[in-house]
C-alpha cells in the first residue's frame, strides 16, 4: 500500500511571498521537494463566497486578487492543469451536500503564491474548493473529514490562510516588529490543542476568548485550517514545518499532518 499524502495548512501571508526567496518560501520548497502527489485539492482563504463549488476548468487561470503591488507580481502565471476526475471525486465524497462545478474561478493567490514554491514546475494538477461563507465552522471541519479519503488516493489536501490574521493591527512599515502578545498567546494555545488532539475548541474558536477574537476577526483565513484538521487520520504525525509572524499580527505557521 502506498503511503498516504499529508494534509498541510500553509500560512501564506503577503502575496509578495510569491516572488521572494525567504525563510518561508524556502521551507515551502523543501516540503514540495519531498512530495509527489497525483493532484492538489486546495481550500484558499480567498475563495470565500456564498456557495460550495470546485474549479472545473481544464486550464484554470491565475487570479491576481489584490491591489497596490508591483507590476512583477501581476505578471506571475501559475499554469497548473485542472483535474476533472478529482472534481467528480470531491462531489462524490461530499454528497449529498451539493458541490457546483465552477468554470469561472481560477487559482487565486492563496493557492498559487504558495504552490509556485512547493511545485514550481506547475505540473501537479490543482483543484480549488470554495469556502461557503454561509456555513458555521463545524460544517467546514466536517467537509475536511469527508475529504480525508483523498489522501489515500494520492491527493495532497492543502489549506491556505493564516492562523492569526488581523490586518487592522498589521505594521505596514519596513522594519520588523515584535508579534502582539495576543497573537503569540493564541498561536501557542492553538498549537497545544492540536498537539493534544483537542479539536473541539479550535472548531468552536469563538469560545476561546479575546485572544481568538483579535487573532481571527474574520473567519476566511482561519477556516482552511479546519479542513486540514478534519482530514487528520489516526496515527498522523503532527509538525509545524514553518513558523514566524509578519507585521506583528499575521502568523506564518504551517501545520502538517502525516
Amino acid at each position: 500500500m502506498s503511503v498516504p499524502m499529508p494534509a498541510i495548512f500553509f500560512g501564506h501571508g503577503n502575496p509578495m511571498n510569491a516572488l521572494q526567496d525567504n525563510a518561508y518560501t524556502q521551507a515551502w520548497a523543501a516540503i514540495g521537494a519531498a512530495l509527489r502527489p497525483a493532484a492538489v485539492l486546495c481550500v484558499s482563504a480567498h475563495w470565500f463566497v456564498p456557495a460550495l463549488a470546485v474549479t472545473a476548468s481544464a486550464k484554470p487561470h491565475t487570479i491576481h486578487d489584490f491591489g497596490g503591488f508591483p507590476r512583477e507580481l501581476y505578471e506571475v502565471r501559475y499554469p497548473a492543469p485542472g483535474d476533472a476526475a478529482l472534481v467528480s471525486r470531491v462531489q462524490e465524497l461530499l454528497a449529498p451536500t451539493p458541490v457546483a462545478r465552477d468554470h469561472d474561478w481560477g487559482l487565486d493567490h492563496g493557492t498559487w503564491s504558495v504552490l509556485r514554491h512547493v511545485f514550481p514546475d506547475a505540473d501537479v494538477p490543482v483543484v480549488q474548493l470554495s469556502i461557503d461563507e454561509r456555513q458555521p465552522p463545524a460544517f467546514h471541519y466536517d467537509l475536511g473529514r469527508r475529504l480525508a479519503e483523498l489522501r489515500e488516493e494520492g491527493v495532497l489536501i492543502v489549506g491556505s490562510g493564516n492562523l492569526v490574521h488581523n490586518l487592522h493591527a498589521f505594521a505596514w512599515g519596513r522594519h520588523p516588529v515584535e508579534p502582539f502578545d495576543w497573537a503569540v498567546r493564541f498561536e501557542r494555545q492553538a498549537r497545544a490543542l492540536m498537539s493534544s488532539h483537542d479539536v473541539g475548541p479550535l472548531v468552536d474558536y469563538e469560545s476561546l476568548g479575546r485572544d481568538a477574537m483579535l487573532s481571527v476577526p474574520t473567519p476566511e483565513h482561519y477556516l482552511p485550517l479546519l479542513y486540514v484538521l478534519g482530514a487528520r487520520r489516526d496515527g498522523d504525525a503532527l509538525a509545524f514545518p514553518v513558523e514566524g509572524t509578519d507585521g506583528g499580527s499575521i502568523s506564518m505557521l504551517s501545520v502538517r499532518l502525516g
